[in-house]
């Protein structure tokens, strides 16, 4: 087991046998035979082998076991597979200390997340996909009004989220997987919180349109995601409140306003005014040439919506504590933390301490 822990840490860091020999100061050859159990590190070498990983001791001797399945990336290249497995090493890595918190606590905090009944079974066109999510909202009791909190939102309803800060460019926004039937969506932690939110909304997408798509959506399911995730975030009826029935032109300063109010870049309401048909394919892509033009496209102009931060975990763990489930020291290990910077946490003396979820 301690081998296996060994080998997922190392491809979590995305060191190889040799960079991860030279920061641990012990030889590749016996961090192998440490990896295929044909020999046994002793105490020194794990505290050697932690340090290298920038992982806990403990987490050696974790005894759940995740695997991933089902792994789909939302992204714009094609990944590494180094980088992809490094990835999905800190989602499991994550993902196990969530699961182990759970077995401390008396009682299921969250119910199983369910679709509901009454999303229609065969979805054939881009209205049906508008009205699904329309009708998903009002099963979540979500009304037609702005989402605060997309995390918030989804970890209540039995999807777990999680951060990644595995990659710093434009190649990753973030996966969705099934881990013991649990939906986990994980989202890049560096991106920001428009993009953030158009990610989940976007694997929620997926999530809910599984094995419904038919005709020609079934040939773009990302393209379907995306629709999902654009009526989920602003339904229709609020999209032509807020620009009206037709259009030739948007304000960028309207559109800012906007994306401030719901969470929706400016490029989200763009799309979402020529998927209305409330500007027409000329004039869309008029503005598109002009956000371009600008860099809008890369990057918008003004102050950025604030990124998405799961909540549940740290949560719960200090509920955990405060019911004398787990101990200081074992909620500092769930956290990612060393005593001490738990210690700093729980007294609230610097609230914006880093947390490895």
């Amino acid at each position: 087991m301690i081998g296996s822990r060994i080998k997922q840490a190392r491809k979590a860091s995305g060191l190889s046998l040799r960079k991860l020999a030279d920061k641990a100061g012990i030889s590749h050859m016996a961090i192998s035979k440490y990896e295929n159990e044909k020999a046994t590190p002793s105490s020194g070498v794990l505290l050697a082998l932690a340090k290298a990983m920038n992982v806990r001791a403990e987490y050696f001797f974790r005894s759940q076991s995740i695997e991933l399945k089902n792994v789909e990336y939302r992204k714009h290249h094609k990944l590494p597979k180094k980088i992809q497995q490094k990835i999905e090493g800190n989602v499991i890595e994550q993902i196990e200390r969530f699961f182990e918190l759970e077995q401390f606590l008396p009682t299921r905090p969250i119910e199983p997340f369910k679709i509901p009944r009454s999303i229609p079974a065969k979805i054939r066109n881009y209205a049906d996909i508008e009205e699904a999510a329309l009708e998903l909202r009002e099963k979540w009791d979500l009304g037609v009004n702005p989402i605060a909190e997309m995390t918030d939102m989804l970890e209540e309803r039995g999807i777990k989220v999680f951060l990644s800060d595995v990659l710093h460019d434009e190649k990753f926004d973030g996966l969705a997987v099934q881990v013991d039937g649990v939906p986990v969506i994980v989202i890049n932690r560096d991106k920001p919180g428009d993009r953030q939110r158009f990610t989940l909304a976007h694997e929620l997408g997926h999530l809910i349109l599984k094995d419904r798509l038919s005709g020609e959506l079934k040939k773009d399911v990302e393209s379907a995601a995306n629709r999902f995730a654009g009526a989920f975030l602003v339904p229709e009826s609020e999209v032509k409140k807020e620009l009206g029935e037709k259009r030739t032109w948007l304000e960028p300063k309207e559109l800012y306003v906007l994306k401030h109010a719901y969470g929706l870049s400016m490029s989200g309401w763009l799309h979402r005014a020529h998927d209305l048909k409330i500007i027409s394919s000329q004039n869309y892509q008029k503005m598109a040439a002009f956000f371009r033009s600008n860099g809008w496209h890369k990057k918008e102009p003004g102050n950025q919506i604030d990124s998405e931060k799961p909540q549940l975990f740290e949560q719960l763990v200090f509920r955990a504590l405060g019911e004398d489930i787990i101990g200081e020291s074992k909620a500092a290990e769930l956290m990612g933390l060393s005593v001490r910077d738990f210690r700093t946490l729980r007294k609230l003396d610097n609230i914006k301490t880093v947390i490895k979820q």
